[in-house]
């Protein structure tokens, strides 16, 4: 599993550190928190817990960062033709920089993991293609938030792995 990048500040290091030893499990870390194309204070900071009840795991996650069941929401994935479920919470509100948590159970994990391990290994034209992108969203903001997530999706999906059977939604808790 990927660890905490070393130059996080202090601040967000201290709440991995806290978080991980409170959950008494591990912090997977993916997404661009792994890549060149990482923003420090603009780009989101992924994490994944992997457990055998993840019921447990949002209750502690309720009290470790006082929020109601409600917060969390359903991940539904269609990922390579299989069904994946899990609960994401956004931690903005916690720590300085932006995070989101996801939780699934240990059943999807080595298929999440590949999942994520390819997102981290991406192309040389990817890398050139996400730092354009990210320039135009987070030093001249001349992209909308729904353009930013629709390019990079398009990206993802289409450019690099070119996948057809994959869908992801996320199901908002009311």
């Amino acid at each position: 599993m990927n660890s905490m990048r070393n130059d996080f500040p202090p601040d967000v290091k201290k709440f991995f550190i806290k978080l991980q030893k409170y959950l008494d499990t591990d912090l997977c870390f993916y997404g661009s928190v792994n890549r060149p194309d990482y923003v420090h204070g603009k780009s989101d900071i992924d994490v994944a817990i992997f457990t055998d009840n993840e019921y447990s795991i949002i209750s502690k996650l309720q009290h470790f960062l006082h929020v109601k069941r409600n917060a969390f929401d359903k991940v539904v994935w269609k990922l390579e033709g299989k069904m994946v479920y899990g609960y994401k919470i956004k931690c903005d509100k916690y720590i300085d920089s932006k995070c989101e948590i996801a939780i699934y159970n240990n059943d999807f994990k080595q298929q999440l993991l590949a999942e994520m391990k390819l997102g981290n290994n991406i192309p040389l034209y990817i890398s050139i293609l996400l730092f354009i992108l990210k320039t135009m969203y987070y030093t001249f903001p001349i992209l909308s938030s729904k353009t930013y997530a629709d390019s990079k999706r398009f990206l993802f999906n289409k450019l690099m792995t070119n996948k057809q059977d994959t869908l992801f939604f996320l199901i908002k808790q009311t």
